[in-house]
């Protein structure tokens, strides 16, 4: 399922079955019914910063159409310095304005994104999935975020990314503005294209204010300490991912992840006979998984969604109790869900936002060697989640694998 046939394509020098690599989940996003307590949820309790806008209103061939739909802006957020983690988008005036009937019921996760390491790599994907005949909606460069792209759709209709180049977010705290760009980009470019920097010099020729950007610096009382710093929260998300999926077809999904974006299978389990699959991209234990549907009912998780839920890492394990307490105070829903189904993972904590979505809070994913295979299951961590301790003992893998080591605030 992994090989494409008799090709081999190199890709930075390494002989590949398929022309590119993912590199890491690079960003996610969902739809929401109520933007106001979305918004609350994401930003103000879980710590996303606000880097751009984008108002879907114009869009709409007839403005009436979206009276009473309330907001129709969507929402870029960062936790770093990409420009985004997490996307939060209009459902009802996204809906309104689909005259092509793109969207599909039961996804409300508006995107997911996977980095590849180079703008050639980019290209040549949406050659070879247009040769592949795997359907993709576009290619080109999206704005805000100045990330080149191209979209290849899975089997059930939601929009997966790959991505090169998205847009840094310094200290400073400003996105780069949006008229920073005199042209729209809605094709794969020739290469070689020009660097950044060009870029930039060219706007500052065109009199672009370069600081007419979004400033994401968060402000409000600091009055947590974590870890030495004084946060508006008592803990920091430092990662996200991994991504978890209902599907009603396995074999399909399988055929895509693994197949075409090249996923590697790092664990399969059974939990009621019912079987699901761990994929990785990166040496953590897994930043996809694939759950059968009829779980979602099992679980008790909303009818109106296929995402079983959406992962972000925080620092540590003191964070993550910390967070816990903090979020029960401010009236948000949290849930376990049984360890089994958990693979690669210890303590987490699922968060359920205004739309019914499961944000799971977590601070370790288990690490993959070069030979590939996981812990086994008898030498990981039993979990009580009746139970936290008040501190862990460490594993061998504690604090491994890719960490967030910029300034927390």
């Amino acid at each position: 399922m992994g090989s494409r046939g008799n090709h081999s394509f190199d890709v930075g020098g390494i002989r590949l079955d398929r022309p590119f690599k993912l590199r890491r989940l690079g960003h996610f996003g969902y739809y929401a019914n109520d933007m106001a307590a979305s918004l609350r949820f994401y930003k103000d309790l879980l710590g996303f910063q606000i880097t751009d806008t984008i108002d879907f209103a114009p869009r709409a061939r007839d403005p009436k159409a979206l009276e009473g739909l309330g907001e129709s802006r969507g929402f870029f957020m960062r936790y770093g310095t990409d420009h985004h983690a997490f996307v939060l988008f209009p459902y009802r005036v996204r809906k309104a304005i689909d005259y092509q009937n793109l969207m599909t019921d039961g996804v409300t996760m508006n995107q997911i994104t996977w980095q590849v390491g180079s703008l050639r790599e980019v290209r040549d994907a949406s050659k070879w999935f247009t040769e592949a005949g795997v359907d993709f909606g576009r290619t080109g460069r999206d704005i805000p975020g100045s990330n080149w792209h191209v979209y290849p759709n899975d089997p059930e209709g939601r929009i997966n990314e790959l991505f090169y180049g998205i847009e840094q977010i310094g200290w400073d705290g400003l996105s780069k503005p949006q008229n920073m760009y005199p042209q729209k980009f809605l094709k794969a470019p020739e290469l070689p294209y020009i660097r950044e920097a060009e870029e930039v010099r060219a706007a500052k020729e065109f009199n672009i204010d370069l600081t007419a950007g979004t400033n994401s610096l968060e402000e409000g009382d600091a009055i947590n300490d974590v870890g030495g710093i004084r946060l508006p929260r008592p803990f920091k998300i430092t990662g996200i991912g991994p991504v978890r999926l209902f599907t009603s077809d396995m074999a399909a999904a399988l055929e895509f992840y693994q197949g075409r974006l090249g996923l590697i299978v790092t664990e399969t389990i059974s939990w009621n006979g019912k079987d699901c699959y761990f994929l990785r991209c990166t040496t953590e234990h897994h930043s996809l998984a694939l759950y059968p549907m009829a779980l979602r009912s099992e679980l008790g998780l909303t009818e109106w969604s296929t995402s079983m839920a959406f992962g972000v890492r925080l620092n540590d394990y003191a964070q993550l109790k910390s967070a816990v307490t903090w979020l029960q105070s401010k009236g948000v829903e949290l849930r376990y869900f049984p360890p089994e189904l958990l693979p690669g993972m210890d303590y987490s904590v699922f968060a359920i936002d205004p739309d019914g979505h499961a944000i799971q809070l977590y601070y370790y994913m288990e690490q993959v060697g070069w030979e590939g295979r996981p812990r086994p299951a008898e030498q990981r961590r039993v979990i009580d989640n009746d139970n936290w301790p008040e501190t862990l003992d460490g594993v061998s893998d504690s604090f491994a694998g890719e960490q967030f080591m910029g300034p927390w605030g």
